[in-house]
C-alpha cells in the first residue's frame, strides 16, 4: 500500500489526540494509542461493519442529530452523514418515501385523514423506517473515480476523504450510487459518513451507534473474532442496498423490505 495511504490513516486516526502525538515522518505499520492509553490501535487487526435492524427503528432522528452534533456537519437540512427515510406501502401498491429534515426531528403521523393521501381514500398496508448512510464499500467505486487519490479505503475497511488532497470536483459524490455524500459549503470539499473514525480507533461506538435507543444499528468488526454484528450476520437473513451495483457494501440490513430503493 502507498506511504501515502499510511500516513492519511495516521491522521485520521489522531483526529482529536493532542498535538504532542502527533509524529510525523513516522516508518512501518501505523499504530495508534487506543482509548486506555495501554494497547496500541493497528488498523491491520480490525475491519469494521454496521449491521442495521430495520424492524427496530422507530424514526426517532436521535441517531441523525448525533451524527451532525459529533461531526460538525453543517445545520442546512440537506446536509447529512446519516439519514432515516420512511416508507409508506399502500394496499393498491403505491410506495411514498419521505425524510423530513433527514429524519432528524421525526415523522409527521400518517394514520389520520390529514394526511393527505389517506385523506384521498388511499389505504396504509405497512409503513417501515430504513436509517441510511455511507455504505463503507469493499468496492468503493467514490475511490476509483477521484483524480487525486482524496478518497481511499483505509486498512480497517473504512472509506475516508483527505480534505487536504480534495479538489472540491464532486466526481466522488456522483459515484456514490447511495448518495451519501455531499460537498462541504465551508471547505468546499467532500464529506460523508466515516463510521465515526476518530471514536472507533479509540474504542468507542460511533456516535449514532451510541445514542439509538431501541439498539437498531449494531457497529463492529467482521471476520473471525466473537462479536455482536458477527453473531448478527451468522443467525439473521441479511440484505445489502443495491447489490446489482457489485459495490460489497458493509452496511448489512434485517427485514429489508422489497420496496426500498
Amino acid at each position: 500500500m502507498p506511504k501515502t495511504y499510511e500516513r492519511r490513516e495516521f491522521l485520521a486516526g489522531l483526529l482529536n489526540f493532542p498535538p504532542a502525538t502527533m509524529l510525523l515522518g513516522l516508518v512501518g505499520p501505523v499504530k495508534l494509542l487506543a482509548a486506555d492509553g495501554g494497547d496500541e490501535y493497528d488498523p491491520t487487526e480490525h475491519y469494521y461493519a454496521m449491521g442495521i435492524r430495520v424492524e427496530e427503528c422507530i424514526g426517532c432522528g436521535k441517531c441523525v442529530q448525533a451524527c451532525k452534533l459529533e461531526n460538525d456537519v453543517p445545520d442546512e437540512p440537506f446536509y447529512f452523514r446519516t439519514w432515516v427515510e420512511r416508507y409508506i406501502v399502500y394496499t393498491d401498491g403505491d410506495v411514498q418515501v419521505d425524510s423530513p429534515n433527514g429524519g432528524m426531528d421525526g415523522f409527521p403521523p400518517v394514520a389520520d385523514e390529514t394526511f393527505p393521501p389517506v385523506a384521498a381514500g388511499k389505504e396504509i398496508l405497512r409503513t417501515f423506517f430504513v436509517p441510511k448512510l455511507c455504505n463503507h464499500c469493499d468496492n468503493p467505486p467514490c475511490v476509483q473515480v477521484c483524480p487525486v487519490g482524496a478518497t481511499f479505503k483505509s486498512q480497517d475497511g473504512v472509506v475516508l476523504v483527505d480534505e487536504d488532497y480534495c479538489i472540491g470536483c464532486r466526481y466522488c459524490i456522483q459515484a456514490c450510487p447511495y448518495g451519501a455524500r455531499f460537498l462541504d459549503p465551508r471547505t468546499h470539499t467532500a464529506n460523508k459518513c466515516t463510521f465515526c473514525y476518530h471514536r472507533i480507533t479509540k474504542g468507542l461506538l460511533p456516535a449514532c451507534v451510541e445514542v439509538c435507543p431501541t439498539q437498531a444499528r449494531v457497529f463492529g468488526e467482521i471476520g473471525d473474532r466473537s462479536t455482536p454484528l458477527n453473531r448478527m450476520l451468522r443467525m439473521s437473513h441479511l440484505e445489502v442496498l443495491k447489490p446489482h451495483m457489485n459495490t460489497d457494501p458493509k452496511v448489512y440490513y434485517t427485514a429489508l423490505d422489497g420496496e426500498v430503493r
